[in-house]
């Protein structure tokens, strides 16, 4: 029996207690928020049945046609399982490995079905790497190269198609934007009697 239906059963047993100790099904209804027809409903189920009758029955049967197939399940749950993937990436790898379709959704409702939907607290999350931009310590080592399409038209109006390059050093680009930030934020001006472009600046607009 599963944890839910025990909790459902012991929830329906303290209902009838609470209604023997008391004496009036009324206020134990009004108490635990339910219906007198809700409470004799449970109550006949428990007579009939036993406590078996108190566990809350499915609304329709299962539609094992639309149930997916054995095999699909088994390559889920080995992935899950050996690779520890969530149910949209289960569905990107079959699609892509295997062309077999399956909605994320559908992933989703085989993990749950077989107790996987969640992954256990000592499974560690995958890191996601940080892109670090390429830098030298010699200027020149690294030149970042732009070509540029232009198009004019001669004098006999005769559309002509040009190339310009551009050609940036990447460290003495890192050097500019470091230099740019202590020249406006930091370096004091003579000229401004002693202030940065940025607190002068902040002067004239407040």
């Amino acid at each position: 029996m599963s944890t839910k239906a025990q909790r459902e059963i012991a929830h329906k047993l303290k209902v009838f207690a609470h209604a023997e100790q008391n004496g009036n099904v009324v206020l134990t209804c009004r108490y635990f928020g339910i219906s007198r027809n809700t409470f004799y409903r449970w109550k006949k189920n428990y007579k009939s049945k036993g406590e078996i009758g108190l566990v809350n029955s499915k609304p329709c049967p299962q539609n094992l046609k639309l149930r997916t197939p054995a095999e699909i399940e088994d390559k889920i749950i080995y992935l899950r399982q050996h690779y520890h993937f969530g149910q949209l990436r289960i569905s990107w790898y079959l699609w892509r490995y295997h062309q077999i379709k399956i909605s994320a959704a559908g992933a989703y409702h085989v993990l749950k079905r077989h107790g996987m939907n969640r992954l256990p607290q000592n499974q560690r999350k995958r890191s996601i790497p940080i892109p670090q931009r390429y830098k030298k310590q010699v200027p020149g080592h690294h030149v970042q190269v732009d070509v540029k399409f232009l198009f004019f038209k001669d004098q006999n109006g005769k559309q002509v198609k040009r190339y310009q390059y551009t050609a940036i050093d990447v460290d003495l680009k890192a050097k500019l934007a470091e230099w740019e930030a202590f020249y406006n934020y930091a370096r004091p001006h003579a000229a401004m009697n002693g202030k940065t472009p940025y607190e002068r600046l902040k002067e004239k607009l407040c």
